[in-house]
Formats: C-alpha cells, sequence, structure tokens
C-alpha cells in the first residue's frame, strides 16, 4: 500500500507507516478490498500524495471518499470526468464563480488544482460503496492527523481551507503562526447557504500567496 507513496512522504511518514495500527489497517484493508466494493479503487487510495509535500500552497480538507461508482478518485471534492459532478463542488463552482468570476468547468475533476499545489486529501482515504464513514474509524484519522501536522510543521505559508465542523475540529493541528487557517461552512446543500457562500476564501488564498511571494492559484 505504502508504495504508492513517493520517497518524500515516505520520509515523513516513517514512523507511522512502521506502526502497529497501520499495519493493522494494511490488513483490513486487504480483506475489504477483497471481500467487498471499496472506493476509490487500491491504485488510487493515495492519489492525493502525488503532490509533494514541498509543493503545498493549499489545502483543502475532506472527511470521506465520495461512495458511489466510479466518483472516487483519490482527491477530495474531486471526481473523474464523465462523472455527475457531486452537489458540494457544483456549490464550490458557484462560490468561486461568485468570488472570482470564473467559468463553472463542465466536470469535476480537480486535478488541475493538484497540479498547482492544492493538496486535496480526505481524512479517510477509503470508504465501503453506499456506506459513508465506513473506514473513518479503521486508523486513517490517525494517519492523516500526522499528515496535516507534517504539512504544518515542513511547510511554510499554507492556506488551510476547513469547511463544516469536522475539518474545522483539526485546526488544532495546524500553527497559525505559520500559515493561513480558512473556516466556513460545508460545501454541501444542507449548510452551504449558512455562510459557505460568500466565504471569498479562493480570492482570500490568492491575497495571502501573493503577500507571501508565492502565484495565485488559477480556480
Amino acid at each position: 500500500m505504502e508504495k504508492q507513496l513517493s520517497e518524500n512522504w515516505l520520509n515523513l511518514l516513517k514512523s507511522e507507516i512502521e506502526s502497529d495500527y497501520f499495519k493493522q489497517l494494511k490488513g483490513f484493508l486487504e480483506e475489504e478490498y477483497q471481500t467487498k466494493t471499496i472506493y476509490p479503487p487500491y491504485h488510487q487510495l493515495f492519489n492525493a500524495f502525488n503532490l509533494e509535500p514541498q509543493d503545498i500552497r493549499v489545502v483543502i480538507l475532506g472527511q470521506d471518499p465520495y461512495h458511489g461508482e466510479g466518483q472516487a478518485h483519490g482527491y477530495s471534492f474531486s471526481v473523474p470526468e464523465g462523472i455527475k459532478i457531486p452537489k458540494s463542488l457544483q456549490n464550490i463552482y458557484k462560490e468561486l464563480n461568485s468570488d472570482l468570476n470564473t467559468n463553472q468547468p463542465n466536470h469535476g475533476n480537480l486535478e488541475h488544482w493538484v497540479e498547482q499545489g492544492v493538496f486535496l486529501l480526505n481524512a479517510a482515504l477509503s470508504v465501503e460503496e453506499a456506506k459513508p464513514l465506513s473506514h473513518q474509524n479503521k486508523g486513517w484519522l490517525e494517519f492523516t492527523d500526522k499528515v496535516i501536522s507534517i504539512v504544518s510543521e515542513n511547510c511554510e505559508n499554507v492556506i488551510f481551507m476547513l469547511w463544516g465542523k469536522f475539518a474545522q475540529s483539526k485546526s488544532a493541528l495546524i500553527d497559525e503562526n505559520k500559515h493561513l487557517i480558512l473556516t466556513a461552512p460545508h460545501p454541501s446543500p444542507l449548510s452551504a447557504y449558512r455562510g459557505f457562500f460568500g466565504c471569498g476564501h479562493f480570492s482570500k488564498a490568492n491575497a495571502y500567496l501573493e503577500q507571501n511571494q508565492k502565484k495565485p492559484i488559477l480556480w
């Protein structure tokens, strides 16, 4: 499983990968993938980590992969081209349009963000089909908490977009003296109208990047 990680990530996560909980997680996933329908596909579990730690400029934290067929591909909020755009992502696009006057894409693949340094991390990296949060308490949260701490410790001037109470609970892992934390309600249809719309996170992120002599993101 960890063979999907680059040498840089492996070095930073060595203690986690060698831990008992991660070994138990590996064993659990091997059985789950053999006996059930699990998303994303096994070879895409660590797609978010295709972005090297030193290249991270923005972190957008999700809770759980999409649990419908063909949706999850290892990046929070993103779906492959050809898959219907989920409602939360539709709302992200609406806020982007309002904030930066962008044109809404006709697909939900956010890999063009990743290529610019946006780390699309889910707190749990796998899920059983049609069973949201089914893998949340199997070791993933401990692993991704460490990932967030590593980014905070090893990177400078990163923007953390924390949408919803779950994501905001991770703020304690982030050094606010080094980074910018932006919080808002989750972009889901249930909560987007409570303050996600109008949050201006995308323009605020670009302003912060420019203040720190970094290129803005072409959202």
